[in-house]
């Protein structure tokens, strides 16, 4: 069935990879462009949001430690977010504000109840394009800003709910990156790297591909998002995006999604993998996502989950479930994005 979507053009390659226990069958199909060499198992993809899980497990691990606590304020670390104010309606100006009910916490973060997000405010929207965050869309081209100067830009916007109000998509993985630099007073990568990429052998998981001749070309539909030759992803980031910012393998992200199944596995607490994966937004946070996150889904921590699995999806073309019942995952990379698949590809995905 995949391979019909090479042979047909729709994608020019893709790997696919599912495992149970230790059985993992992968399939290694295509091209790592329309006009490139072959895809290799250790191909590299910009895995998008696949980022938001693996910052989520960062921050877990400093609340394993007790460097961080889930329910105080996030304003000890960032100052830029300790006046928070409140637009009076979701929809309103950006002027007409009222102070926030109660401060932001680590929890709000992870949750994606900060009360900033994909936003459906355009004035909102306009502000944080002209304050260069970059928190809508595809992380191409990445914001120019470093991490503190894009702190103290986003902390001048107003919030569009009060915290823990309303669940909002991907600003709150952006705020847990700086977040997580500050309190380990280190470059964020640099603590990944350190707890979580080589304790499980993730050593091509980074935010700048250091081998161009194993990336692929990203697209949307048939027009080229990023090429292999001149990527942005050649270069270290100004501001390491902890939202979709990484590349990696899908042996690596195996690596990953086998941790959180077996519990934590010594990098994380099984406490903290149960906080991870279960569903912490209310019923009618619920339905006000479900335009996003899908019918009977909730929200965990970086991960979606639903009655029988968790995981979640890059918007550049990957897809990611566990099924903890029968310890199966399922990993889908390609270099198409998500919003440009035909619907057919989305529909049978799940079952490949």
């Amino acid at each position: 069935m995949l391979r019909t979507y090479v042979d047909n053009g729709v994608v020019p390659g893709l790997i696919s990879l599912v495992s149970r226990g230790d059985e993992a069958r992968v399939a290694v199909l295509g091209s790592l462009a329309y006009d490139g060499p072959p895809m290799q198992r250790d191909s590299l993809f910009r895995v998008a949001s696949f980022t938001k899980p693996i910052v989520a497990a960062a921050a877990m691990i400093l609340v394993d430690e007790l460097r961080l606590s889930m329910d105080a304020p996030v304003a000890d670390v960032l100052p830029e977010l300790a006046y928070p104010v409140v637009l009076r309606q979701p929809d309103g100006p950006l002027e007409d504000t009222v102070p926030a009910s109660r401060p932001i916490t680590l929890r709000d973060l992870l949750t994606f109840r900060l009360g900033l997000g994909e936003s459906d405010n355009p004035a909102l929207r306009e502000r944080e394009q002209e304050l260069g965050l970059h928190t809508f869309g595809p992380p191409v081209p990445r914001t120019a800003l470093e991490p503190d100067e894009w702190m103290s830009r986003l902390g001048t916007l107003p919030l569009q709910y009060q915290p823990g109000e309303q669940w909002l998509y991907s600003t709150g993985s952006h705020v847990l990156g700086v977040l997580i630099a500050r309190v380990t007073d280190q470059p964020l990568e640099d603590f990944l790297r350190e707890r979580i990429f080589e304790p499980l052998g993730m050593h091509d998981t980074s935010f700048t591909a250091f081998d161009s001749s194993r990336l692929t070309t990203a697209y949307v539909g048939d027009d080229v998002l990023d090429p292999a030759v001149g990527s942005q992803w050649l270069m270290p980031p100004s501001f390491p995006d902890a939202s979709g910012g990484l590349v990696s393998t899908v042996d690596d992200f195996h690596a990953f999604a086998r941790m959180l199944l077996a519990g934590g596995a010594g990098v994380l607490s099984p406490a903290a993998v149960a906080e991870m994966t279960t569903d912490h937004l209310t019923p009618a946070q619920r339905v006000a996502a479900e335009g996003f996150l899908g019918p009977d889904t909730g929200w965990g921590y970086g991960v979606s989950v639903s009655s029988d699995r968790y995981g979640w999806a890059g918007g550049l073309g990957t897809l990611w479930s566990t099924t903890p019942a029968d310890g199966t995952i399922s990993i889908l990379l390609t270099q198409r994005a998500l919003w440009t698949w035909p619907e057919e590809l989305f529909a049978e995905a799940p079952t490949w």
